[in-house]
């Protein structure tokens, strides 16, 4: 009877356990069973925080909400028809079943058989007693939650998935629109009630208005802002009055909840009902876009022409294009140019717009090159256009001028130009054109600057009379023969400096034949651009001849300045000279103008004699140490080498042919060296080549490179003592580098000599490191000489150390091109995606979906750029 107390009081400490394993049941079950009905909820509600509520219309909310109500109530009911209530029973077998031989079952039975028995007795209750001790270890088990065989597309993810997304993307707060979708009791308790906004046109960058917040009885408004109206409450308490819009025809209905219309005209505007409000509507006008002329188009010797201009408007210019048409009445009709004209269409060319800040207001420059175009350096007139983006268009008036382009000062490129432009103008000009050709060949010996261009001519004109025989030129047989005429001159006027100078020399001489004539304004002012042209070109081409002996001079050296004294003349120098012989001469001072103009003569030409002297390969003495360090810093690379092939040789005892071949390598390396150093100093000639030359092909590997170590480390010791830049913080740099390089090489010799290739090739690593920083550092110090000895006068001119400068005081570059690789570069790929780039921040800053931070961040931006 104990016994039986005993296990009844186990059982009793086993109800939390069973507590648990019910209510594991418990969950397992409902989750089974109303799975589906949850899975319908959480797809509800992230339909709603989603905003699906402002996309349907008010009929489809209330269709899709009956579904979804009738699906809850049968997804409801199934759940209930299969959910049990798990029993107490349920419970103990599920958490019995856990353990392992049923000791729960175990101890509620009882002994059935052989109860009288003693030795039976015992046994049945010490099996309890084990049953007992086992079931107080007893947990109650994990429900099982999984649902994979009941929701094989795997639904509730789906569903879960979706709500995440919903308070991501979405607000919670978008559930309560559901009850103003659908009025319902509280609405018709509260009454009518409106909304309306006014968002203005894009373009215009303006905030959108909440009519609610308007208080005067007049609306200001831009045209074409479209207005939004809401109509809350019983259908037909509201409605709306408007004479704004210019609509005609079949209209919505006025107490249509929903309304939406564009602003036209100046009108009222009103909401009739409960509640309502009444406003005058006044237009913001939105002018028509402007543009003007700002002066003349000026060209440059590459025919590059530039015209600027100015425009505005209210908002800002979205478009613009130039329309450039031949001025016939004006063209000097004579000779080739006495025909009538082909038909050719105006010149239509965008206009360049400003990347950043704002284009209500702005002034830009049309450049554009013309010189192949048939009406080059012919009289034409310019149209400007621009429109807005109500696509309201403005035109500047015509501005007769001459389309300027490049003019060609030899008198045999400016022949060939001359005869495209007729043959252009008129196809029938082709004749007249083979005549003035073969006249230029008659008797043209030295005219060519090489016979491989006359015969090219001859060729050309052989083929047009050819062809001619038979039928007109047509269209692409024009354009190649203008192409090929076009190259020739260009190849004949381009030249060389000696060709550029002639050509300087000769639109001077014409223009002092002008003065000592008597010549008129007119005439003088158009020799005075033929001579700054020429000038400009005579520059241009010495600048190039002296990048050219540059580069190959310096080689690796580019940054350094071999020109030390040379005479610098900037672009407005020259300007400001012209400009002044041009005023003594308007002012008929022709003495002192014939002076002036002799006077820069002489500074040409004593800027040709200098940069002649810079040509001839002097060196200063910094170019001279820099060459000697390159020098040792390669001989030390052969020389690491060598040993690193060495080593490897110790580590392979087969390949001894080898070994005696990279000996025989390092020998002659040394000897090179020796006769390398030759001409540079004397004991290290001395040490040098008594190693090349005096080897003992007997003696260790070991042996001859710490002999060319040393050779090399007396060189380096030779090399500081004549190093510029002494002084200057830099000079000291290079001079601790290089002796940093002259102990790393001593340990390597070191090293050689013991036989410890791998330590002296680390050292000669380190002095190889220590003279390319030595090296860097010298070249900082001769900058420094270089910028001391320029002084205020180079700073003023804007050199910059370590770069090379024409005459006119430019960047070189690395290949004769003025200017740098950046100033060269096409900027068509940077205009287009900087202008779709404002474009995305102008439409994004109209939007009124974004918050009021955001639209004021976008707009902060469109202001600064």
């Amino acid at each position: 009877m104990a016994d039986q107390t005993r296990y009844t009081q186990t059982l009793r400490r086993l109800r939390w356990p069973l507590f648990l394993t019910r209510a594991g049941l418990l969950s397992e079950r409902v989750v089974r069973a109303f799975w589906p009905l949850w899975t319908l909820g959480l797809l509800v509600l992230a339909a709603l925080m989603l905003g699906v509520v402002g996309i349907l219309s008010t009929e489809m909310l209330w269709g899709l909400g009956a579904l979804c109500s009738i699906a809850a109530l049968a997804l409801l009911g199934h759940g209930l028809w299969r959910f049990r209530w798990p029993t107490r029973n349920e419970a103990f077998r599920r958490l019995d079943g856990t353990l392992k031989g049923q000791p729960l079952q175990t101890l509620r039975d009882d002994q059935v058989l052989g109860g009288n028995d003693p030795g039976s007795a015992a046994l049945w209750a010490a099996h309890r007693d084990r049953m007992a001790a086992r079931a107080a270890s007893a947990k109650a088990p994990k429900p099982d939650l999984t649902l994979s065989q009941r929701d094989a597309f795997g639904l509730r993810y789906v569903a879960l998935l979706l709500l995440l997304v919903g308070g991501l993307f979405g607000s919670i707060w978008r559930v309560g629109d559901l009850g103003d979708a659908l009025p319902g009791a509280a609405q018709a308790a509260i009454g009518p009630s409106w909304e309306g906004w006014v968002e203005p046109p894009l373009h215009t960058g303006l905030p959108t208005i909440y009519l609610g917040d308007i208080t005067g009885e007049v609306l200001n408004a831009p045209q074409g802002a479209l207005v939004t109206m809401r109509f809350y409450g019983p259908e037909g308490r509201l409605e709306l009055a408007e004479t704004v819009s210019g609509r005609v025809g079949e209209l919505p209905s006025a107490t249509a909840p929903a309304q939406d219309f564009t602003i036209r005209q100046e009108g009222r505007l009103a909401v009739e009902g409960p509640g309502g409000r009444e406003w005058r509507v006044a237009l913001i006008p939105d002018r028509a876009p402007s543009v003007t002329i700002d002066g003349p188009a000026e060209a440059d010797v590459e025919g590059q022409l530039t015209m600027p201009f100015s425009a505005r408007d209210d908002y800002g210019v979205v478009t613009g294009k130039a329309l450039i048409s031949l001025d016939l009445d004006a063209v000097d009709r004579r000779y080739g140019l006495a025909p009538a004209p082909e038909p050719r269409a105006p010149i239509e060319i965008a206009l360049p717009l400003p990347l950043s800040g704002s284009r209500a207001e702005f002034t830009e420059a049309l450049v554009e090159n013309f010189s192949e175009h048939p009406w080059a350096n012919l009289p034409v007139t310019v149209s400007l256009t621009v429109e807005d983006a109500l696509g309201q268009s403005g035109r500047s008036e015509g501005y007769d001028m001459l389309l300027d382009a490049r003019r060609f000062f030899d008198p045999l490129a400016a022949t060939l130009i001359e005869m495209r432009r007729d043959l252009l103008w008129n196809r029938d000009n082709a004749h007249r054109v083979t005549q003035v050709l073969r006249a230029v060949r008659w008797h043209g010996e030295g005219l060519f600057p090489s016979e491989t261009l006359a015969m090219r001519l001859d060729r050309l004109v052989r083929r047009v009379e050819t062809i001619q025989r038979f039928r007109p030129l047509s269209d692409d047989q024009v354009a190649e023969v203008t192409q090929a005429l076009w190259d020739m001159a260009l190849e004949i006027e381009e030249g060389d400096l000696a060709d550029a100078r002639a050509r300087m020399e000769r639109a001077k001489q014409r223009l002092e034949e002008a003065m000592r004539n008597g010549a008129s304004d007119q005439e003088i002012a158009r020799l005075m651009q033929e001579l700054r042209d020429a000038t400009q070109d005579y520059m241009r081409q010495l600048a190039q001849q002296q990048a050219r002996e540059q580069g190959q001079q310096q080689g690796q050296q580019q940054g350094q300045q071999d020109m030390e004294n040379a005479m610098r003349m900037t672009q407005d120098d020259i300007q400001r000279m012209m400009d002044r012989i041009q005023e003594l001469m308007e002012q008929g001072r022709m003495a002192e103008a014939q002076q002036a103009l002799e006077e820069l003569q002489q500074l040409l030409e004593n800027m040709q004699m200098t940069e002649g002297q810079g040509g001839e390969g002097q060196q200063s003495p910094g170019q001279q140490a820099m060459e000697g360090l390159g020098e040792t810093l390669r001989n030390q690379q052969q020389l690491s080498d060598d040993a690193f092939r060495d080593l490897q040789d110790q580590f392979n005892p087969d390949g001894r042919p080898g070994q005696q071949q990279g000996q025989e390598q390092g020998q002659e390396q040394g000897q090179q060296q020796g006769e390398g150093q030759q001409g540079q100093q004397g004991e290290g000639q001395q040490q040098g080549g008594s190693q090349g030359q005096g080897g003992d092909q007997s003696a260790p590997d070991a042996e001859g490179l710490a002999e060319r170590q040393r050779a090399l480390r007396n060189e380096l010791d030779r090399q500081r003592g004549n190093l510029p830049g002494a002084g200057t913080e830099a000079g000291r740099a290079a001079r601790e580098a290089l002796n940093d390089a002259d102990r790393a090489m001593g340990g390597a010799e070191e090293a050689l000599r013991e036989g410890d290739l791998a330590e002296a090739i680390d050292q000669q690593s380190r002095a190889m490191d220590a003279l390319r920083e030595g090296m860097r550092n010298l070249g900082e110090a001769m900058a420094q000489q270089d910028r001391q000895m320029a002084g205020e006068q180079g700073e003023a001119e804007g050199d910059t150390p370590g770069q090379r400068n024409d005459p006119l005081g430019r960047n070189a570059g690395t290949n004769g091109a003025l200017g740098n690789e950046r100033e060269m570069l096409s900027d068509e790929e940077i205009r287009r995606r900087a202008q779709d780039l404002l474009d995305e921040i102008r439409r994004r800053s109209g939007e009124n979906a974004r918050t009021a931070d955001e639209r004021d961040y976008l707009r902060r931006l469109l202001d600064r750029f």
